[in-house]
């Protein structure tokens, strides 16, 4: 169970137990899912922060906030109460931006129809001299909206034309090394 039946009524230090105790794709599922009128600062301003979200959940997770109610608000006209929630909103916008979630590799996001319309908006607003609260970077979710990371059906046709035990053996001898498709996946040392 992704999360517990008492998952409302818990404490924003239990719920944030409860996650860390997640694997990053159980992680991404639960800020995607998780209700923005519970704990938004405490839970999801440290589920956002951990390393192995994917770029997909996190803009899923960031309209999950509704953005809208507040992207032409000026700060200070923002409710004292509804204030954690554009904090988290801020957060998210900067981390998207900033390239912090990492793309997953032929994964369209949930919200797909969301961004792409938030985007057209943004595109008008533009034109119209006009400008939102929180600007998504087109460059930085390009790769996700188009499936740009796919390698092309050129690069992998060879996988498919006579698919044997030797020769995915021998795959890495054939090609001179480590297959570049299985390098482009591996996590960077650091």
């Amino acid at each position: 169970m992704l999360l517990p039946d008492d998952w409302a009524e818990m404490s924003a230090e239990a719920q944030v137990a409860h996650l860390r105790g997640l694997g990053p794709g159980d992680l991404s599922r639960a800020v995607v899912a998780y209700d923005w009128t519970l704990h938004p600062e405490r839970v999801l301003g440290w589920a956002m922060a951990q390393k192995g979200l994917d770029l997909g959940s996190a803009v899923c997770a960031f309209f999950n906030g509704g953005p809208e109610r507040f992207n032409y608000m000026p700060k200070p006209h923002v409710p004292d109460q509804l204030r954690p929630v554009t904090r988290v909103l801020d957060n998210i916008c900067l981390r998207i931006n900033s390239g912090f979630y990492l793309v997953q590799p032929a994964c369209k996001p949930k919200c797909y129809s969301t961004v792409t319309r938030w985007l057209d908006y943004q595109a008008e607003d533009r034109n119209e001299l006009r400008r939102g609260r929180w600007i998504l970077d087109e460059a930085i979710l390009g790769p996700m909206l188009n499936d740009e990371l796919c390698a092309p059906p050129e690069q992998t046709a060879w996988r498919n034309e006579r698919p044997s035990l030797w020769r995915a053996l021998l795959a890495p001898v054939i090609g001179l090394g480590v297959d570049r498709d299985i390098l482009k996946y591996k996590e960077p040392r650091g």
